[in-house]
């Protein structure tokens, strides 16, 4: 009998909710999400911003495309690592991360991700190694999943983790290093369960074969950057380079590479009315460099590299604002 009240009262009350709720204010916000997810979908380039995967319904939301989707909100973010797992002894890492979303200071939702060394495109790297690039991968889902929120776009993306598999694992290609490369295990041939840094030391002929052949794309590029050498930790300067960090070994971003950050951000801070040329310039570094914090500290160790990557990201967004 209580359960059949309590039926009753729960049925009253989501009664009393729908009745009191302005049916013309919710027709006009839901035609507004309806624009913004055509206006989304129109400016978002397809392998870039988002990608397609065979026999999938829905299209997956990458990086770049939650980025852009963030600043032409005008929110901010905020990564913490809620839940890791740590073990040195094994090699195993696990991390979930949260990603909060903020208007003017105002807490607007928030997304989990989580990322660890056993997901299948990582058992044949060498589990330290993958370390930095699982914590990445974490606080990137966070992002996507925070701003599918927001954006009211979970019914026009998705982001399904296998789904998003064959996108990961070209990203993990690309920006493989010289260790991770040297780390990276073979599954396959007679060296099965080496590292491709063993195999380089006992037969370079192979490494060789598979910078020309491998059928993988992964140890294609392993091989290349093994053939290549490691990278001294510093490099010759170019031209109004400034001298290399003794950290990364990567060149320095010149005085007019910040000026020309800092006069994109504030065009874009004056197209989206959100937001300061500083504060926006922030906002896309964020997403480039790790522990971003805007200080002094932080713009004089941003190298060559990204300052081009925010240049290009500002650049990109400003297009897309502008074909609005």
């Amino acid at each position: 009998m209580s359960e059949a009240i309590a039926k009753a009262e729960n049925q009253t009350n989501s009664l009393s909710l729908i009745m009191g709720t302005d049916q013309n204010k919710m027709a006009s916000e839901l035609q507004a999400i309806s624009n913004f997810q055509t206006m989304v979908q129109k400016q978002l380039k397809n392998g870039q911003d988002f990608g397609v995967v065979p026999g999938t319904q829905k299209p997956t939301l990458l990086k770049p495309g939650a980025e852009k989707i963030q600043m032409l909100m005008g929110v901010t973010s905020e990564y913490n690592v809620i839940d890791k797992v740590e073990d040195y002894e094994s090699g195993y890492f696990d991390y979930t991360v949260k990603c909060v979303l903020y208007k003017s200071g105002m807490q607007l939702t928030e997304g989990l991700g989580s990322a660890n060394t056993k997901e299948s495109k990582y058992v044949s790297r060498d589990g330290f190694s993958m370390k930095n690039t699982v914590l990445k991968m974490a606080k990137k889902r966070a992002q996507v999943d925070a701003t599918l929120t927001i954006a009211s776009l979970s019914n026009v993306f998705t982001q399904d983790v296998e789904d998003m598999q064959q996108f990961n694992q070209r990203e993990n290609t690309e920006t493989m290093t010289y260790d991770e490369a040297f780390n990276l295990k073979l599954n396959f041939g007679k060296n099965k369960g080496k590292t491709m840094g063993e195999v380089m030391n006992e037969n370079r002929s192979y490494i060789e074969w598979l910078a020309e052949n491998a059928k993988k794309a992964e140890f294609k590029t392993a091989a290349e950057l093994l053939l290549k050498g490691k990278p001294a930790v510093y490099q010759a300067p170019k031209e109004n380079a400034q001298p290399a960090s003794e950290d990364t070994g990567e060149m320095i971003a010149t005085s007019q590479q910040t000026r020309d950050i800092a006069n994109l951000a504030g065009d874009l801070a004056t197209k989206t009315q959100s937001g300061s040329p500083m504060s926006t310039a922030n906002e896309v570094l964020q997403q480039i460099v790790p522990d971003w914090k805007g200080s002094d500290d932080d713009w004089k160790n941003l190298t060559v590299a990204q300052a081009e990557d925010a240049k290009s990201q500002l650049q990109g967004l400003l297009a897309a604002f502008d074909k609005k």
